[in-house]
């Protein structure tokens, strides 16, 4: 007997012909779940589909990661320094002032602030996979245009690497919110993070590529790095297409058949399985719910606690930022050339691989421990690290001669090590994790857009400015970094939900039930057959009307 062999009608019986056919089909498929007959067999623990979802869509991290890592490289890539850099009369070397670098290296950050902003509406209109595809186009043009500079033309470089950020900003978006709309929910973490694992991926095979090229004594030194990118969004480009579309977003669309084959295949069970039952009743339950009332763009803000998530989303992006991690990333060469290495690539590699080996902890970190537990003593960790590393810069460190003080350089690069220990196993993929899961459907795209637009605008800054603040202060630049740690671990402990294992339905009933951040670990969900919205049973009746007529007023649109 199918769970889908009978036809009920919606809730308190309405069957109004006002209803479209996409709102009568989710109505009446999730109603004959209720009378079904449900499919208990364990379900398996991973199923290949999820790893190869997991695995295809977070090369959108690696497309991030190889940018930051190959523009790391450039800055004293011999050929680069002189194609584009200017002399110096004295001694006639090459090297870039503090607003080009800064430019080369922050323009990036500018476009991706803005495709981090227009990704969410094209994303709610076109669906997420398809939104994937494009931006990957997007990237590969401003790839083409960086390319394609003639010699000394620097700011075409800089074009480029706007229009590149276009493609990577919308990406940051979608691939956390296409993993943590088709992934289940015991694993949803892992997967998510993993986009942080492809980050640090891309990171260090840049480092290595820019490693084995920059000795050569022509323009193929950086445009063999540049190249390769276009392997990265190619095969995200394609490889999207051959996965369905995020069972959230087609089951809004109508499609309750989709989204019902997409949960069934991705948790590896029977089309009846009681799982599937319950995520698609929790869906129907939120769904009714937006519908009976408005949703204007302001929304976001006002919504139910829709304004404390917002804010939260917005700091901890900032946060990730402000950890001072792409300090090293962007600059690390330089950074490690003034503690007196000869070869500066060398050590990049190191931190590179130790960045890519200490985030495969955090995959099972954060659903062993939990998201708070982990952020809160990264946080900790991050500080204490930026502390050590700026006092020994600044106190130990010879900086006109560092070589006089080799102890002092190899205590830095220790700490550097461990601070990125502790960035990679917790902020650095748990943030994606966190803003995935903490917004209700409706409001997920547009308010994962302004929350990574913070995270981007502080990536610009401090990319930007960066080379001017070292300058001026030298290694106490990290004791702003250790306060930033410090306020972060402290926001997380006390504003963040845990929401390990749970659904997102779960977790939006959990923030709009005003849960403590410290209880919410211990907070039980509701039964299956019970409302996930609060208060939700007094008023079913005038709730199921107000859904007839939202879907009125949309001129019969669901």
């Amino acid at each position: 007997m199918g769970m889908f062999s009978k036809r009920q009608p919606g809730r308190g019986g309405s069957t109004s012909s006002s209803l479209t056919a996409a709102e009568r089909q989710n109505q009446g498929s999730v109603a004959a779940l209720e009378t079904g007959v449900y499919d208990d067999t364990p379900r398996p623990f991973i199923t290949w589909r999820v790893v190869a979802m997991g695995i295809l869509v977070s090369m959108g991290g690696l497309i991030f990661g190889y940018d930051t890592g190959e523009i790391s490289g450039f800055l004293t890539m011999p050929n680069f320094l002189q194609e584009f850099g200017e002399p110096d009369p004295g001694t006639g070397k090459y090297a870039f002032s503090n607003v080009r670098s800064g430019l080369i290296v922050a323009m990036l950050s500018i476009g991706t602030l803005f495709g981090a902003l227009i990704a969410a509406p094209i994303a709610n209109a076109i669906g997420r996979k398809h939104s994937i595809s494009i931006w990957c186009v997007v990237f590969m043009v401003g790839l083409i245009v960086q390319i394609a500079t003639p010699i000394g033309k620097w700011y075409q470089i800089v074009v480029g690497r706007l229009v590149a950020g276009f493609g990577v900003g919308a990406l940051s978006i979608m691939v956390p919110l296409f993993q943590s709309e088709t992934a289940p929910s015991h694993i949803r973490g892992s997967i998510v993070c993993a986009y942080q694992l492809f980050i640090t991926l891309g990171i260090l095979i840049a480092y290595i590529i820019n490693y084995g090229t920059n000795t050569i004594q022509s323009t193929a030194s950086w445009r063999i790095t540049m190249g390769i990118g276009f392997v990265w969004a190619l095969v995200l480009g394609f490889g999207i297409m051959l996965f369905p579309e995020s069972p959230k977003y087609a089951y809004r669309k109508g499609r309750t058949e989709e989204a019902r084959q997409t949960m069934r295949k991705m948790l590896g069970v029977s089309a009846n399985h009681r799982q599937v039952a319950r995520e698609l009743r929790e869906m129907k339950e939120k769904l009714d719910a937006e519908l009976a009332g408005d949703d204007p763009w302001y929304k976001v803000f006002t919504g139910p606690r829709m304004g404390y998530r917002t804010m939260l989303g917005i700091s901890l992006q900032a946060f990730q930022q402000l950890t001072g991690a792409n300090f090293f990333f962007y600059y690390g060469t330089s950074i490690f050339t003034a503690t007196g290495l000869s070869n500066s690539y060398v050590t990049s590699i190191i931190l590179g691989t130790v960045n890519v080996a200490f985030t495969f902890p955090g995959l099972y970190f954060v659903e062993r421990f939990g998201r708070r537990p982990c952020l809160v003593i990264g946080g900790i960790w991050m500080s204490v690290c930026f502390l050590i590393f700026a006092s020994v810069g600044h106190f130990a460190l010879d900086q006109i001669e560092p070589t006089n003080t080799p102890k002092a350089g190899a205590a830095m690069i220790v700490f550097a090590c461990l601070f990125i220990v502790a960035y990679a196993s917790t902020w650095g993929p748990m943030v994606w994790t966190v803003t995935g899961e903490m917004f209700p459907y409706r409001y997920r795209a547009t308010c994962m857009s302004i929350s990574t637009a913070s995270n981007w605008t502080w990536n610009f800054l401090l990319a930007f400015f960066t080379p001017f603040i070292t300058s001026a202060i030298d290694f106490r630049y990290g004791y702003v970094f250790a306060a930033c740690c410090l306020a972060a671990a402290a926001t997380v402990y006390f504003f963040l939900l845990e929401s390990s294992g749970r659904t997102l339905e779960e977790i939006d009933t959990m923030y709009v039930t005003h849960v403590s951040p410290r209880d919410s670990k211990k907070w039980v969900a509701p039964d299956d057959g019970e409302d996930l919205i609060p208060n939700r049973g007094v008023k079913k009746e005038e709730e199921d009307l107000g859904v007839e007529k939202r879907v009125e007023d949309r001129g019969g649109v669901l």
